[in-house]
């Protein structure tokens, strides 16, 4: 039964792709309901899988030669991802029912959701590094397909392509990793790895160790490569809920989270990768601070989100900052969505125009306020529980300056939160806005993440039974009562760390006696607007990448004989590889 449901979870949404596809965009109501039945049939089987989680290799393809033996696990770690990806993923399909209505090219964007969905199931449930890099790169193209989607526009043409390329830089650390593994072991095996490091070189695992950070601070757009995500922002929102919360963003602390017992021994690793949360964390809510655009504010949150996840896992915190990718999976889908509905009912981003939309929307505004309150980490909400596990654990095991910086990260957290809630949905309206509320499919979709905000909390316990050592004997997190887990977060620390986020609310609602404060700090406001500089390197990574892409341009004749001719040298190529690693 668990082979099948591996299977399900990847092929279910794929063939879901290929019916949607088929279907045509003449029958959108044929469509819509292909993609939820699929979509939901998935999230389905992602739930089904969660008591199966095991370390035994489930599914075995043996390919041999160079490319091994094709192997999926459904351990705890890849199973959770698993049931995000399908489950968050079919509530973005259920809500794009009533956003997408009236899309002409309907089939194109069900079918690419849907590919994406299998293709992040694959990679987090594959112990073949070659074969994880295989959906990685599935993942970059499905991205790149549906934040360009309006391919008209060329913002998000432009966002899709800067995707697409910085992605691509942390894929070429993940391929090295791949490669220098087979090369010294002959074969992709992650499980080997993780089990017993030293069957590298220390300087190679380095090399390693060091790649998959660059290919996880790509994928989920940390420092500093943070900017491409707010570009993202370009894709029809249930799209920016699906990369931000349930599948690519993810896919980055996954990688940090299932290395980490082959990395940590690493000389500086663990530093570097705490300190590239840290620092993410607090330039994506200094952005988010000054941010106008309604769903920006929202792509840096995430980004400063990520950051805490990475902070955990440099610090050793693997449960806590997986625990808390559950809960930013919940309430951070939540928000997306509900500010979906906004966009959809008013037809602007700009939060400068909105102002009083709550007496309009009044249970969009409710699902807001309660992801809201879970982004800011205020109890009981899943947020708060979560973020103070990771924390705990940056005191615990990391660097004071580090748990410092995390700590004001949390205030500011609180500060760009109030402030994106008031202006949305509190106060008069600033422009003649008429909004509406959610319609029937987006309230399918939204209740339950509501719910969820409030309550996934509660799994405290199951889930670090899920992580522990008879699924990831390695990673030595120990299962625990869900009691014992929550009693641990009432402490001093955590008291410190309410107040901090008090004074975040304080500052926000006392700006205008505090006016003289933001006069002095007009400087930090401004770097912040232009993204502290990076937005100019990420820019100009883009632009050589496309210069190359030209200049290359020449290798393109037009003439199909040499075209065929370098499929077949290409392919002949490929066969010689393969014939020669089967040696």
């Amino acid at each position: 039964m668990t082979l099948i449901l591996v299977a399900a979870m990847i092929l279910l949404p794929w063939a879901g792709a290929l019916f949607v596809w088929a279907a045509g965009n003449e029958r959108p109501r044929l469509q819509n309901g292909l993609a939820v039945t699929f979509s939901v049939a998935a999230g389905i089987c992602g739930l089904a899988m969660l008591p199966r989680a095991g370390a035994e290799v489930v599914l075995n393809f043996p390919v041999g030669g160079a490319f091994g033996d094709f192997t999926f696990v459904a351990d705890g770690l890849g199973v959770f991802l698993a049931a995000v990806a399908t489950v968050i993923g079919s509530l973005a399909v259920i809500f794009s029912v009533d956003y997408m209505k009236g899309e002409h090219q309907l089939g194109r964007y069900y079918a690419m959701v849907l590919f994406f969905i299998g293709a992040m199931v694959g990679l987090v449930l594959t112990s073949n590094l070659l074969l994880m890099f295989f959906f990685w790169e599935i993942t970059a193209l499905c991205s790149y397909a549906l934040i360009s989607f309006n391919n008209d526009d060329p913002k998000a043409v432009a966002g899709g392509m800067k995707a697409l390329i910085i992605t691509q830089l942390g894929g070429i650390g993940l391929l090295v990793g791949a490669l220098v593994l087979y090369a010294y072991t002959g074969s992709y095996d992650i499980q080997a790895l993780i089990a017993n490091p030293a069957i590298v070189p220390a300087g190679v695992l380095a090399w390693m160790a060091f790649g998959g950070l660059a290919a996880a601070a790509a994928k989920s757009a940390q420092f500093p490569f943070q900017t491409w995500l707010p570009d993202a922002m370009e894709a029809p929102t249930p799209i920016s809920a699906l990369i931000h919360a349930a599948t690519m963003v993810n896919a980055g602390v996954y990688l940090l989270a299932r290395f980490y017992p082959a990395f940590h021994g690493v000389p500086g690793w663990t530093t570097a990768v705490t300190l590239v949360g840290l620092v993410t964390a607090l330039l994506a809510a200094l952005m988010a601070l000054v941010a106008n655009d309604l769903k920006r504010v929202l792509a840096y949150s995430t980004v400063s989100q990520l950051g805490y996840m990475v902070y955990a896992v440099g610090v050793g915190g693997i449960y806590a900052s997986q625990f808390h990718l559950l809960s930013h999976s919940v309430f951070k889908a939540l928000l997306f969505l509900s500010a979906g509905a906004v966009i959809h009912a008013v037809g602007t981003r700009d939060m400068r125009q909105m102002g009083g939309l709550g007496k309009q929307m009044p249970l969009t505004r409710a699902v807001f306020i309660i992801g809201s309150l879970a982004l800011a980490g205020i109890p009981i909400l899943n947020g708060f529980w979560s973020k103070e596990l990771v924390l705990e654990a940056g005191l615990m095991h990391g660097p004071m300056w580090a748990y410092v910086g995390m700590l004001i990260g949390a205030g500011l957290t609180a500060f760009y939160t109030y402030r994106m809630v008031t202006m949305v949905f509190y106060g008069s309206p600033r422009s003649a806005l008429h909004g509406h509320d959610a319609g029937p499919a987006m309230r399918v979709a939204l209740i339950p993440l509501a719910f969820g905000a409030l309550t996934t909390w509660l799994l405290a316990g199951p889930f670090s039974r899920l992580l522990s050592v008879e699924s990831l004997p390695m990673h030595h997190i120990e299962p625990e009562n869900t009691w014992v887990i929550l009693e641990e977060v009432f402490s001093l620390p955590t008291l410190i760390a309410l107040l901090v986020v008090a004074l975040g609310l304080v500052c926000w609602w006392q700006r205008e006696r505090l006016a003289g404060l933001g006069q002095a700090l007009k400087g930090i406001g401004w770097a912040a607007e232009h993204s502290f500089g990076f937005e100019a390197v990420n820019r100009a990574i883009v632009g050589g990448t496309q210069k190359l892409g030209e200049a290359l341009r020449v290798t393109q004749t037009g003439w199909l004989n040499w075209n065929v001719f370098g499929i077949l040298a290409g392919l002949v190529v490929v066969l010689i590889v393969v014939i020669l690693g089967g040696r």
